[in-house]
């Protein structure tokens, strides 16, 4: 839960040292990234100085605003000489007067015009400065806003880099494709641009904020690839946002397929609208519409291809990474069931309280859930010294060592969990939340025990090794680990103790400053004690006690009473025996009768 500034420092006057150092602080947080940027911004101007040096352009001018018998609207002069070759035999002299305002464009002009164009002795180099200030600010207002959206969850160094990547592929075929005669027309280039796959995965491996960011920068840089084409910049921006929004709720692999398809729907009804309003025509409509209903499928397909070993290599939180990780049936959940019962019931039920949580305050519920279900691997290798385990009479192991040591046992459970998470390839969120679910708060049990015997000590040694929370899912996890632990020792759990219980646990947690670093507001606070209390109360609901239900104590008992009645009957008087035999005598004597 992030706190305001004091009072000192919000009257604090604004120097220009004190500018300085924050801009100085701004970079070295970011530097990475700014390099990262940085190299983006060299790889697309040798990008743009490519295409502008193979562009059919003199003066800033493209050689399809010329034709022959035209009038030219102003006067070309060439700067630089041009000698023939074995393929165009024209010569172009330096100071010729190629074509001059107001008169007919000839054909030996045309012809001396187009093999200027062709030559890289003539690039635009007025046209190649424009675009490449126009990228610079492009650059910057990307890495600015990629760090703002960016500053409350970790960054690893891959996202950016994949980003940068993606827009550098969208750029070259952009400018390249559009220099082909198959996408003469401002529409038909998109059927060529890869933007929507781009986003789907952007939003599926980094969420919609990055997606969102990716797709304006991504359209926006179609726009200086086109030299400025409208049309083709608002395509692509509404493809791009399209499958962004399309995506981000998916929870099934195979519902690619069909969001590729919604794309392609999309895509044919943009293409149309986009025509109507520009005035284009329609010759090349139907083409259009199977070139982008053909992209936005195979989007979806290609997606679908490239999505796993993408999760593989840059190791990201996905949606469907966290859904396989959800799976309580792997060989990890198995091993943690037969070495640590106690502490795979606890993450169990961790993991529904954090889930609950999260789904209150709006946070990433599946991420927090996954990371509940590991928050405690560390403990498999030394299960018996964790009281969740210590069953069936099992002596505490820490009753044989001192204080400090057992602190020591304790605390190394979370250090071996993220060495344990690392093995098994975890995503980084999932390592932050097992490394952050104690955060640095005290071992107050043992602290206290000894602080008994030596009042002296340092608090420190008996400190976690973690960090406080720095997301909200890992808040909120450690929340739930806390009051999940502590609510199993509190007598007769009603709902008015639960919530009374649980305050009093969140509010140790506030006062001990292990919620500064996370964005938690007071707010969400109240709704995750919430959702905490709703559902230990429907755990620990009180149930009928049937008439005929005993007791375990009383078993013995009642097996001695039916001994003591059966003993009883055995010692009965023998005349209960004596009427079946008086009966059976009468019954022989009648049917000796009736024989005579």
């Amino acid at each position: 839960m992030k706190k305001n500034n004091s009072e000192k420092d919000n009257n604090r006057p604004v120097s220009a040292n004190y500018i300085v150092q924050g801009i100085g602080n701004y970079m070295r947080k970011n530097y990475p990234f700014l390099i990262m940027f940085f190299a983006g911004l060299l790889a697309v101007s040798a990008l743009n100085f490519l295409k502008i040096s193979t562009a059919e352009t003199i003066a800033n001018f493209s050689i399809g605003d010329f034709e022959i018998g035209q009038i030219a609207d102003r006067t070309i002069i060439a700067d630089r000489s041009l000698p023939p070759d074995n393929i165009d035999p024209i010569t172009v002299t330096k100071g010729e007067k190629i074509i001059k305002k107001g008169f007919p464009i000839t054909e030996e002009g045309f012809s001396k015009l187009k093999k200027m164009s062709a030559s890289p002795l003539y690039i635009d180099y007025r046209a190649f400065a424009n675009s490449e200030l126009y990228l610079l600010l492009l650059s910057i207002m990307w890495y600015l806003l990629f760090t703002f959206i960016s500053v409350n969850r970790r960054l690893l160094f891959k996202e950016p880099l994949l980003q940068v990547i993606f827009f550098l592929a969208v750029f070259a075929v952009t400018a390249f494709c559009g220099k082909l005669s198959i996408f003469s027309s401002p529409y038909s280039i998109c059927i060529a641009i890869p933007s929507a796959l781009f986003i789907m995965i952007v939003t599926i491996l980094y969420g919609n904020l990055s997606a969102l960011l990716l797709s304006i920068v991504m359209s926006m840089g179609v726009l200086c690839a086109t030299n400025w084409q409208v049309s083709t910049f608002l395509m692509t921006l509404a493809s791009s946002l399209t499958a962004a929004a399309i995506v981000r709720k998916i929870e099934r692999r195979l519902d690619l397929v069909f969001a590729g398809l919604m794309i392609a729907a999309f895509n044919i009804v943009y293409v149309v609208l986009f025509s109507v309003v520009f005035n284009e025509t329609f010759e090349e409509l139907p083409k259009l519409i199977i070139g982008l209903a053909i992209n936005g499928f195979l989007s979806g397909i290609l997606t679908l291809g490239f999505l796993t070993p993408l999760e593989i290599m840059l190791n990201t939180a996905s949606v469907f990474r966290l859904m396989d990780l959800s799976d309580t049936n792997t060989p990890i959940f198995k091993q943690m069931q037969i070495q640590t019962n106690g502490t795979y019931n606890h993450s169990m039920m961790v993991a529904q309280l954090a889930e609950a949580g999260c789904r209150e305050i709006g946070a990433n519920a599946l991420l927090a859930r996954v990371g509940a279900y590991y928050h405690d691997i560390g403990k498999m290798d030394q299960s018996e010294y964790f009281v969740e385990n210590q069953v069936n009479g099992m002596e505490n192991k820490h009753n044989d060592l001192n204080p400090n040591l057992s602190a020591s046992v304790i605390k190394s459970h979370v250090r071996k969990g993220v060495e344990k998470a690392r093995q098994l390839h975890l995503p980084q969120a999932v390592i932050d939340i097992i490394a952050e679910h104690h955060g640095n708060s005290i071992i107050t049990y043992f602290y206290n025990m000894a602080k008994e015997k030596d009042p002296s000590l340092d608090e420190d040694d008996f400190r976690y090794p973690g960090n406080p929370p720095f997301t909200k899912e890992s808040a909120v996890v450690m929340l739930a680990d806390t009051v999940e632990a502590a609510c199993h020792t509190l007598e007769n759990p009603t709902s008015p103790r639960l919530d009374k219980f649980i305050t009093i646990l969140i509010n140790q947690k506030v006062d001990s400053k292990q919620l500064d670093n996370c964005e938690l507001t007071f707010r969400d606070i109240s709704r995750i004690k919430a959702a905490f209390v709703n559902l230990l109360t429907g755990y620990y609901h009180n149930r009928i006690k049937y008439q005929n239900q005993q007791d375990p104590d009383e078993v013995p008992a009642k097996k001695e009473e039916i001994a003591a009645e059966a003993q009883k009957e055995a010692e009965k008087p023998e005349k209960t025996e004596k009427a079946p035999v008086k009966t059976a005598s009468r019954t022989a004597a009648k049917t000796v009768k009736e024989k005579k």
